[in-house]
């Protein structure tokens, strides 16, 4: 009742054909949807590498930081400085510094591409937020599940891999879903960098025809990565309970 309500005094407004036009046009959608899609390839691709990336780094990350060992301080404090900094900095300025610091500085041997270096920034970013959320995991399980391991022969690193980090791991996927599906909206921040991906494509034929049609033609395809990737984390999980 809600929804139609809504539909209804949206549909019935005034200002619903110049609306209609302006962002849901049929042929604006039809003539800008083959080149977003296009630049909507270069999104996933460049996603799947950070994410890859995100995955590996924040769990080294969180394993430091977990670790107990007093030899391990400075690196155990200098991991603490790293997520503090870049879960502190906001996404599109690490862009904006690597995208454009970097080639600045005219290093030799550095990749200037600004594709790898918006994968760099978004990788420290995303890392520093995974590393917090791996290391909830790992604190969620009870001593006593390393004591039992340990009891039955395991070494402290088998008793880790083999029985702490599954279960972290399985308790946080779905915040570790939330930061991927904020990582694949976050990835078009890289246009500021000039790259042609989907929002860039799709902001350029708005700017240049007055039309916004493009950008919900982008807005739907994000919507088509997220939303199957939130369901499939609701059958993993589901799957999971009832196997428990």
């Amino acid at each position: 009742m809600v929804i139609g309500g809504l539909a209804a005094l949206i549909f019935t407004s005034t200002g619903w054909p110049d609306v209609k036009e302006t962002f849901f046009s049929a042929q604006a959608f039809r003539t800008s949807f083959p080149d977003i899609l296009d630049g909507f390839w270069l999104d996933v691709k460049m996603f799947l590498a950070v994410e890859v990336i995100v995955l590996i780094l924040g769990l080294v990350i969180a394993l430091i930081r977990t670790s107990r060992l007093p030899a391990l301080f400075p690196i155990r404090l200098l991991a603490a400085v790293y997520c503090d900094l870049f879960r502190g900095v906001p996404v599109i300025l690490l862009v904006y510094l690597f995208g454009f610091g970097i080639p600045a500085l005219q290093l030799a041997g550095v990749p200037t591409d600004p594709i790898i270096l918006a994968c760099f920034a978004l990788s420290l970013a995303y890392s520093a937020y995974v590393a917090e959320v791996y290391r909830a995991g790992i604190a969620s399980v009870h001593q006593a599940q390393t004591d039992a391991a340990l009891a039955t022969g395991l070494t402290p690193l088998q008793a880790l891999r083999f029985v702490v980090l599954p279960q972290a791991i399985r308790r946080v996927r779905p915040p570790l879903l939330n930061d991927f599906i904020s990582l694949q909206k976050d990835v078009a921040l890289v246009s500021v960098l000039g790259i042609q991906e989907a929002f860039r494509i799709a902001q350029i034929d708005s700017q240049s025809t007055f039309n916004y049609t493009p950008l919900i033609a982008a807005a739907l395809l994000y919507l088509a990565v997220t939303i199957p990737m939130a369901r499939v984390l609701d059958h993993i999980t589901a799957r999971g309970e009832v196997n428990a």
